[in-house]
């Protein structure tokens, strides 16, 4: 089995899960924040909307430069969703076509030129993957409390049995 195909079918799950999810945020609830040092509700969602993209750019080996990022807006769901179908579907496809090599070369993340870690794309796209993990876990706590009902993610939530 390759590394690839361990990726993929990782990504099979979490997917499709985050997806679930994101169907849940709330488009009139972007700017509402659980505290004043809390992300919004809005850039979180687009936070995790995007981050299958960052994936798929690990395995390319296209640097991420926080520099030039898009920076955050308020988005409705649906647009959310549009973007996160077309991340998820990259992140799959360029797993597909991955071979084993690519994943011991180097990938970066860079403030314009200063670089501010640098690992093997192996290692720094499980790292991405845990680290969407993360963030689809806080936006489950953001839903909760805007008393948003939660989909099973690894199994029954208190509104979904």
């Amino acid at each position: 089995m390759s590394i690839a195909h361990d990726f993929i079918s990782e990504l099979d799950y979490e997917l499709p899960a985050t997806r679930r999810l994101l169907e849940r945020v709330p488009s009139d609830k972007g700017p509402w924040k659980p505290h004043e040092k809390s992300s919004a509700l809005g850039h979180l969602a687009q936070l995790v909307t995007r981050m299958p993209g960052v994936m798929a750019d690990v395995v390319r080996g296209i640097d991420l430069d926080l520099a030039v990022g898009p920076g955050y807006t308020f988005e409705a769901t649906e647009t959310l969703l549009r973007e996160f179908d077309a991340h998820a579907k990259a992140a799959v496809e360029v797993l597909r076509h991955a071979k084993d090599e690519d994943f011991a070369l180097s990938w970066s993340l860079r403030y314009g030129d200063q670089v501010l870690d640098t690992g093997r794309r192996k290692d720094v796209l499980r790292n991405t993957i845990n680290h969407f993990v993360h963030h689809r876990g806080q936006l489950t706590v953001y839903l909760r409390l805007n008393d948003v009902p939660l989909p099973s993610l690894y199994g029954p939530t208190a509104d979904e049995k």
